[in-house]
């Protein structure tokens, strides 16, 4: 059974996870991977989600805020052998629910187009394809998305 909870960028759970992560974008980004770290540093997310499976935590997502009303989700990630099982998108409920409840409108996102099984999880829960935003604005291998909230 997936147990998910609510906790913050300083939780060890988080911080374990989210080097598992950078070590997987280190790979699929390469010589981009600079790049986009830059836009990945953990103190600034408040708000943080971990899946736990029998106590061990196999996966996260977090939201901070990107502008008045919109929530940009961040940080999304599922342990390879815990993939297939709908952890990510619980984690990403949960990460939409906690907006809601922070009176954001709107969740948004960047992805890279390497990532096609996040484009794919974003896809069936409902997010759909914006012109790329702020810093990814004309960055070719970023895809963004977007789903307003209620």
């Amino acid at each position: 059974m997936i147990e998910i909870q609510r906790t913050n960028s300083e939780n060890k759970d988080f911080i374990d996870l989210v080097r598992f992560l950078d070590a997987d974008l280190a790979i699929r980004d390469g010589e981009d991977h600079a790049f986009y770290s830059q836009f990945n540093k953990l103190d600034q997310i408040n708000y943080v989600v971990l899946a736990y499976e029998d106590g061990k935590a196999v996966g996260c997502g977090a939201i901070k805020e990107y502008e008045p009303l919109v929530m940009e989700v961040k940080r999304m990630f599922v342990l390879p052998e815990c993939r297939g099982k709908g952890i990510a998108s619980k984690v990403l409920q949960e990460l939409e629910n906690w907006a809601g409840e922070l009176e954001f409108e709107k969740c948004t996102l960047e992805t890279g187009v390497k990532q096609p099984e996040a484009i794919g999880l974003y896809q069936k829960n409902g997010y759909h394809f914006i012109p790329n935003y702020g810093q990814y604005e004309d960055v070719k291998e970023s895809v963004c998305f977007e789903k307003v909230l209620g």
